[in-house]
């Protein structure tokens, strides 16, 4: 869908509100400092902003992602142009963004690809009656891609046979550490108190002291897999633009990075809709459970039942996940972070 860029200039007591004047999409008009560049996309269909970009949330205080209680979605992000942050809102059936930053022509141009304008939900066919009944309730569903591949892996491999809680920590430590503060209306007190960081580039991850690793809880194992990711960052992002499997190759070339991270990073990289996350500790059984009542499914029993499914593997376990139908407790919870093997 066409959309509009338009510069902007903020006023000094309050958010702005984009104001959009007619551009060309292919040459969006250079912004002043204080302003941002603005855009509108109409989604195809029925749109869920927040189911659309939730995934790309790690935790509650992720200082790269923020959502107020209107709805609005703030985003940090490191560009092939620099940093920039996206702001997004629903309205009356389209999407109003706003971005500032050397990154926001990137991210603006990017914007319906982002919000899975290439995903086709069409395209999966339920076979059994819980997955059907939770399309049809969530119909603003799509698979969100960002054309990212370092800034889903790294908190990926954090994730690595850790609790969430404690994965969620070392990414907020290590964001808020050794990034930058997000571009943005900084003299603006609402933007200022969300204190948006950009994560590191390359080379300041490769850069941070064993300690700093150490102080935010991050193993020897997971921070080696880190530095030799950061090492190969130029030949991972371009596994974004290329299909599952050559993208999978091209991640688990890594020492460290196994099924469970490449799926778990290019379902968000690449809006990848067959991208299946083995060897989590909780998936198989919920999935097991939802749709075979065999909550002791384990990952063969799992990829046997989404079998029917194939292309859109990963769409069917987030419809599992969003109907709600989880087994029974046996023992206390543990968070479904203490999942990854690798």
């Amino acid at each position: 869908m066409a959309g509009r860029f338009a510069p902007r200039n903020a006023p000094r007591t309050a958010l702005p509100h984009p104001v959009s004047v007619p551009a060309p999409a292919s040459a969006p008009v250079s912004a002043p400092d204080t302003g941002a560049l603005t855009r509108e996309w109409t989604p195809p269909g029925p749109f869920d902003l927040r189911l659309v970009v939730g995934p790309l949330r790690r935790g509650p205080a992720d200082p790269t992602f923020r959502m107020t209680r209107d709805g609005t979605v703030w985003r940090a992000s490191r560009t092939p142009m620099g940093p920039g942050t996206l702001r997004l809102a629903a309205r009356g059936g389209r999407i109003e963004a706003a971005a500032w930053g050397p990154g926001a022509p990137w991210l603006l141009d990017r914007l319906p690809t982002l919000l899975g304008a290439t995903d086709d939900p069409d395209a999966f066919r339920p076979r059994h009656r819980l997955l059907a009944l939770t399309r049809h309730s969530r119909p603003g569903l799509r698979l969100v891609r960002t054309g990212l591949v370092m800034e889903s892996l790294i908190p990926s491999i954090l994730e690595q046979k850790v609790t969430t809680d404690e994965a969620y920590r070392a990414w907020r430590l290590l964001v808020r550490g050794h990034g930058t503060p997000a571009p943005g209306p900084a003299d603006h007190a609402p933007f200022t108190a969300l204190g948006l960081h950009v994560m590191p580039d390359a080379r300041t991850w490769s850069l941070i002291p064993s300690w700093e690793w150490h102080r935010a809880g991050v193993d020897a194992k997971r921070s080696a897999t880190i530095l030799r990711a950061v090492r190969m960052a130029r030949r991972l992002e371009e596994a974004a633009a290329m299909e599952l499997p050559e993208a999978t190759a091209r991640l688990e070339l890594i020492p460290g990075i196994g099924p469970w991270t490449s799926a778990e990073t290019l379902q968000r990289s690449n809006g990848a809709a067959d991208a299946v996350t083995v060897g989590d500790l909780h998936l198989p059984g919920i999935v097991g459970h939802a749709l075979a009542g065999n909550r002791d499914a384990d990952d063969e029993e799992m990829l046997r039942l989404l079998a029917p499914y194939e292309g859109q593997r990963h769409r069917a376990t987030r419809l599992v996940l969003l109907s709600g139908r989880t087994p029974p407790r046996r023992a206390p919870r543990r968070t479904r972070g203490d999942i990854g093997r690798l």
